[in-house]
């Protein structure tokens, strides 16, 4: 009972953090995959990837010298969730709000 209420009780903090999460490691995804698949495939997985972290990317990008290949954006847009999210965690803890062990 324990694990379960705890997910609701603190569904505002479990939800930003899977949210970011999901964005994080789609990212990490998309620069594998980048590897493999050509910039302009076709592929509906690739699609996929790129559909949803495209938002990140671009707003990365505006901060990321445009020399930069987009292999490097896609890594740093990576970084700069986890920060995010440490962020996140820390701001939740400061302010009492996060979850308990």
């Amino acid at each position: 009972m324990g694990a379960s209420s705890s997910l609701f009780t603190y569904w505002y903090f479990h939800l930003p953090n899977f949210i970011l999460a999901a964005l994080m490691y789609t990212l990490l995804g998309r620069a594998i995959l980048g590897l493999i698949v050509e910039h302009g495939s076709q592929n509906y997985i690739w699609r996929f990837f790129c559909r949803v972290t495209d938002p990140v990317v671009g707003a990365v990008a505006v901060v990321t010298p445009k020399v930069a290949a987009p292999v490097i954006v896609w890594l740093l847009a990576f970084v700069w969730l986890f920060w995010i999210r440490v962020a996140f965690y820390a701001l939740f803890a400061v302010l009492d709000l996060s979850p308990r062990l």
